[in-house]
């Protein structure tokens, strides 16, 4: 189970194996046509039998079928080493058409990417959920095309909030301190399971965030990441949560599949999670419930979202059949069936609204719920990088003995700052 869980999106999880399936011989996407797009996209599975090459060889032969004169050869490569190999084909002078990646705003700003209304008919690119295609906005032009995302959402052990004496999950921070002292009392290791380890903890981080009123940026744009509400969040699960022994040892040290494997053996009571904790949660037994992330006053009125990027590159000059592709891509059939291949949530407005109205989804209805109000982070910017770089660096100290929130913070802000206006 923990080799489906690296291979999942969620967020991010690096492997030092790269898994990559040449398009030739036995692919669909081998033979003619008169011209050929190279795509490389990101592996969701963990072996052969729930490899995404599946979905694109077949999606692959049912467009060449509808366009004969336009071949794909796609690349599938293992999500820590995706990021490298287009940057590295990039740098080399051999960009792939197409990439399915983490990140465009470098590629954007030094006029790479062709932008998204260059390629997409106007019914494809409006179908777009508004939440998740802002976030591919650079200088008000969408270069990233949303391909998948998922949200997070508040995982609670039914059976153990029970023999605490709890009878509903927590709806404040309070309420989550309290329950969290009754599991402790009740003899579980762990009451939340907090993760801020090097792995991803940027969505942890954004998580308290929002429940906290803050984030990363503000309606603008501009970085907050040292704004008050912040800086309190960390203070108090500093003080009220780590503090008072409330959560796994050492958080910064802890990554995300750390606490769900905790969470599935019964070790952690309550933990933020997305879609790929389901099925953890499922096949080792634990009766589980889901609810909104608690806030400083009561349910979060936001939850992290992450996407992957669809980008297009302007090196071989295939802009009109990279459309006609891209367009067969983005059609409702394809976009839901991959992602309820893989617990993910659909991207387009027409797929959303299939996969609502589908009681065959409805194990992912209460990520879907938040997925148009989720703040994804803030990839526009090609300080992003850089600053996620020294957050997984820094931000475990902030909740440890004598950790300094307030001063982990600034440093952040200070670093996004002058990184983001070197950049312009």
């Amino acid at each position: 189970m923990r080799r489906r869980f690296l291979g999942l999106i969620a967020a991010g999880v690096s492997t030092t194996m790269a898994l990559t399936l040449s398009a030739c011989g036995e692919d669909a996407s081998a033979g003619g046509g008169d011209v050929t797009l190279k795509l490389i996209v990101t592996e969701y599975g963990d072996r052969s039998g729930t490899s995404s090459k599946r979905y694109w060889d077949q999606l692959i032969g049912e467009f060449q079928f509808k366009h004969p004169n336009i071949a794909v050869d796609v690349d599938i490569y293992d999500r820590g080493e995706v990021d490298r190999k287009v940057a590295a084909l990039v740098k080399d002078g051999r960009a792939p058409d197409m990439a399915q990646i983490s990140t465009y705003a470098d590629y954007a700003a030094d006029d790479q990417l062709y932008s998204a209304d260059e390629l997409l008919s106007i019914p494809a690119q409006a179908d777009f959920v508004s939440a998740v295609a802002e976030a591919g906005e650079a200088d008000r032009r969408q270069y990233g095309m949303p391909f998948v995302a998922s949200t997070r959402v508040f995982f609670y052990n039914k059976d153990l909030l029970a023999q605490a004496g709890i009878e509903s999950p927590p709806k404040t921070w309070e309420e989550l301190r309290a329950d969290a002292i009754a599991l402790k009392q009740s003899g579980v290791k762990s009451p939340y399971g907090l993760a801020l380890g090097p792995e991803e903890p940027q969505a942890e981080t954004l998580n308290w965030m929002l429940s906290g009123g803050g984030g990363y940026t503000d309606e603008i744009g501009a970085y907050t990441i040292d704004a008050p509400e912040n800086i309190r969040a960390f203070e108090w699960l500093r003080d009220e949560m780590v503090g008072k022994g409330l959560t796994n040892p050492t958080p910064g040290e802890a990554d995300r599949r750390d606490v769900y494997d905790a969470f599935v053996r019964g070790d952690v009571a309550m933990v933020n999670g997305h879609p790929t904790l389901m099925q953890l949660a499922r096949e080792g037994g634990i009766d589980f419930g889901m609810a909104p992330l608690p806030g400083k006053d009561g349910e979060s009125e936001a939850t992290t979202g992450v996407a992957d990027w669809m980008t297009a590159f302007k090196k071989n000059g295939h802009r009109e059949e990279i459309g006609e592709f891209l367009d067969f891509a983005y059609s409702t059939k394809n976009v839901l069936k991959f992602a309820a291949q893989y617990d993910l949530l659909p991207v387009t407005n027409s797929a959303f609204d299939a996969m609502r109205a589908d009681k065959t989804h409805k194990d992912v209805w209460e990520f879907l719920d938040q997925l148009r109000t989720a703040q994804l982070y803030p990839v526009d910017k090609v300080s992003w990088g850089p600053t996620v770089r020294s957050l997984r660096e820094n931000i475990g100290g902030t909740v440890e003995r004598n950790g300094d929130p307030g001063s982990v913070l600034s440093q952040l802000q200070r670093e996004a700052e002058t990184t983001e206006n070197a950049g312009s």
